[in-house]
């Protein structure tokens, strides 16, 4: 399959008047279904590898989070109505006589994912999981077994992945941010801090600006004026995270704008998420691979997580876009950002997409043809390893929120 390599016409977002990135946290609902979906994955993927030497069909890459009910309080609060959490989808429920425990495989990773990552919230207690996973279509189930005879993966889909690289100023400074408010260390030192985060930057000129919605934890917190200070230090965390990573003095963040000046008029929670009670959330309305959502950048609206590592190619292929671009701006002198566009076509092998386009934004625009052969050998060395993406998927190599 030849690479089509072109030049970026389009000015660079970091380089137009306004810009506008987004990125919805660990402990936010929609996020919550993205990770339980695709840990439930993983797990499959872990049985049939052991029981069964291979991993065998599943999309399980629909999950809706119906929030609860809470009565938020300082020093305490109580959650009223659990929050009802539909994980949905197709799998390979039996095979060779051994029975694949779909079910309880849903409920055991959907629990541990919440409870190392929302400690707040028990999910025994604060969480109804229903399963909805029924077997997999024949046509696919066939699909996917061709493959054996075949000797090669066949692609699950008709989808395009997208990615770019590298991320520009407000990408990194809003992606930092969340990982700061969310890191081990923030933890540890603030349990105020709940891991519903969302942050939302614009850049206006050399100016960003950048919105914290940050879930604070009333057990953690004495009164009204302790929920301020608390705000003041998720403000400095995230001055200071954005100040690291984006170079930019001029940054401005502003956190839970909604607030009033009464206690029921913040923004507290009894486990950390809005999911208590505040919000619900679904598959593919959060991040995209990269972690973003990027208005300004190429973006596929595809639902990755949850979907099989094997041969899907909505999830491998905005991985390995996003490889190849990465691959191409961090190898290939002169190259200063690299977009990659990839299309399938349902039962072609996953190395063979229909499209395979690679646009460039180069120091030097009239260099495209001293740089091809380069770029071109990184392109496909990325889409030769297609075949084995799937391990760094289970290995926690590729994450897809």
């Amino acid at each position: 399959m030849s690479v089509h390599l072109g030049l970026i016409e389009s000015p660079s977002p970091a380089a137009a008047p306004f810009e506008i990135v987004e990125r919805k946290g660990v402990g936010h609902p929609d996020t919550i279904c993205d990770a339980l979906t695709e840990a439930l994955s993983h797990a499959l993927c872990r049985f049939y590898i052991e029981r069964f030497g291979l991993i065998l069909h599943h999309n399980v890459d629909k999950a809706l989070l119906w929030g609860g009910a809470a009565r938020p309080a300082f020093g305490g609060g109580e959650v009223v109505a659990p929050i009802e959490l539909y994980i949905a989808g197709r799998a390979t429920r039996d095979a060779r006589g051994v029975a694949v425990p779909v079910e309880a495989l849903a409920v055991e990773t959907s629990r541990a994912w919440l409870r190392a990552n929302v400690p707040a919230l028990d999910p025994e207690r604060h969480v109804r999981i229903h399963t909805l996973i029924r077997p997999s279509s024949p046509d696919l189930v066939a699909l996917f077994e061709r493959q054996r005879s075949a000797g090669v993966a066949l692609a699950n889909d008709t989808s395009f992945g997208v990615g770019f690289a590298p991320l520009d100023p407000l990408e990194r400074a809003v992606l930092a941010v969340e990982r700061r408010l969310n890191g081990p260390a923030t933890r540890a030192a603030h349990p105020e801090v709940g891991p519903d985060v969302k942050v939302m930057g614009m850049r206006a000129g050399d100016a960003m600006r950048l919105t914290v919605a940050c879930a604070l934890v009333g057990r953690h917190l004495r009164d009204l004026a302790d929920y301020f200070a608390a705000k003041a230090r998720v403000r400095a965390l995230a001055v200071g995270a954005a100040r690291e990573v984006a170079g930019a003095a001029d940054v401005e963040v502003a956190v839970n704008t909604a607030d009033g000046e009464t206690a029921e008029s913040v923004y507290l929670t009894v486990t950390g998420t809005s999911a208590e009670g505040g919000d619900d959330g679904q598959v593919g309305r959060g991040n995209r691979v990269n972690g973003l959502i990027t208005p300004y950048r190429p973006m596929s609206l595809e639902a990755a997580a949850g979907k099989n590592p094997v041969t899907h190619v909505g999830k491998l292929y905005n991985l390995l876009a996003g490889r190849i671009a990465h691959a191409i701006a961090d190898g290939v002198p002169g190259v200063l950002e690299a977009q990659c566009y990839l299309l399938s076509r349902i039962g072609a092998p996953i190395d063979a997409p229909q499209v395979f386009d690679v646009r460039l934004r180069l120091a030097d625009p009239g260099a495209l043809a001293s740089v091809r052969g380069r770029v071109e050998t990184i392109a496909h060395d990325e889409l030769a390893g297609i075949h084995r993406l799937w391990t760094r998927v289970l290995a926690g190599e590729c994450p897809v929120w």
